[in-house]
């Protein structure tokens, strides 16, 4: 009988034993789900996982240039095309819009920002802030000044400058000549400037060529290249023999500034970026070239590198361009010179344009 009550009375202190074990273990796993769920969750872009369909955010300067609307475009259709998500916003030349705008797209948590900067030093404070929350950057056909840029992707923009002065010098190899630059705050302003210059200059230096005027154009606008036109026909007494215009939208103020003094057609005139207007003066003859950018080439591989800077992965970049703080990695695609002998085979082949559309107003064409 004792022995009985002996052994109950030991497996009953093992079972109270046990029971109280179960209890407190309880209690340390709940404790330890509460510190979990307490724990502050990693944001959207400081992982991107393979798998993840990535969210691009697009920053551009302006929608008010031809040029621009089609970037928006092609961009937006190359992203989908590779399953990406994205959201565009343009600022319009608004420097504190832009960076406002970036913000917006930060906060939402955006997998990598690109970025078109109205301003190559103001859009470093993009860069920062990006960074801050572990999102990268993509200079898109404009470089980022001053900043730790991850990628710029773009063309050769001294080349174009090189096709500009090539083509005209070609047809003017001695004479006046009149640069009507771009926008002074655009990085690429100063790279075709640059590109000009590397070919003029052993002809100024011979004393060939006189450059008789030469000024920026505020925000790229055609009424601020047509009011420098004006100046630099009355600064010379429209004594000028060759014009070479930073884009297609001030060669539009040019020659509107031209066909005033009824100089349109009658001296050469460059500009770039293959617009309708540009296509449509040069095979009426007021305009003898531009510079075709291929931007359906340029979208497809911005959209590429920024899913792959995205998830991580090697861009290829075989470049490199010093924005003044660092050597940013850069992928550069080559630019075409389009006169009338050529416009057919490239922008009107590429269906850049429609041959419709470019010879409109030419007749039997």
């Amino acid at each position: 009988m004792k022995l009985g009550f002996a052994r109950r009375r030991s497996t009953l202190f093992i079972a109270v034993v046990l029971l109280i074990c179960c209890i407190l273990s309880a209690c340390d796993s709940s404790e330890a789900t509460d510190e979990s769920i307490n724990q502050p969750l990693p944001t959207a872009a400081s992982s991107v996982k393979k798998s993840d369909k990535i969210k691009i955010g697009f920053s551009m300067d302006t929608l008010l240039e031809e040029r621009w609307l089609k970037d928006r475009d092609l961009f937006r259709e190359a992203c989908e095309a590779l399953g990406a998500e994205v959201e565009i916003i343009a600022a319009n030349g608004d420097d504190a819009k832009q960076i406002t705008q970036a913000e917006q797209l930060i906060s939402e948590g955006v997998d990598i920002l690109v970025v078109v900067p109205h301003n190559a030093d103001a859009t470093a404070a993009i860069v920062k802030k990006a960074h801050s929350a572990g999102i990268k950057v993509l200079a898109y056909d404009r470089l980022i000044k001053n900043a730790d840029v991850d990628l710029y992707v773009s063309f050769d923009n001294e080349a174009v400058g090189e096709l500009q002065a090539t083509a005209i010098t070609k047809l003017v190899p001695k004479g006046k000549f009149v640069y009507i630059g771009g926008a002074d705050t655009d990085n690429n302003a100063h790279l075709f400037k640059q590109g000009v210059f590397n070919v003029l200059q052993p002809y100024i230096d011979r004393g060939d060529i006189t450059i008789v005027y030469d000024q920026w154009t505020k925000d790229w606008t055609p009424v601020n290249a047509l009011a420098n036109m004006k100046d630099a026909l009355e600064a010379n007494d429209n004594q000028i023999d060759a014009v070479i215009a930073a884009n297609d939208a001030t060669a539009g103020g040019v020659v509107q500034a031209l066909a005033g003094q009824g100089l349109a057609g009658k001296l050469p005139v460059a500009g770039q970026d293959a617009e309708l207007a540009a296509a449509q003066r040069i095979v009426e003859g007021t305009q003898t070239m531009t510079v075709y950018k291929p931007i359906k080439l340029l979208a497809d591989k911005a959209a590429e590198l920024a899913v792959k800077l995205a998830k991580g992965e090697d861009t290829g970049a075989d470049r490199t361009v010093n924005n003044g703080r660092i050597e940013v990695p850069s992928v550069l695609l080559p630019p075409i010179a389009v006169d009338k002998s050529n416009i057919d085979e490239t922008i009107i082949a590429d269906g850049f344009h429609s041959r419709e559309d470019v010879y409109k107003n030419v007749g039997g064409k």
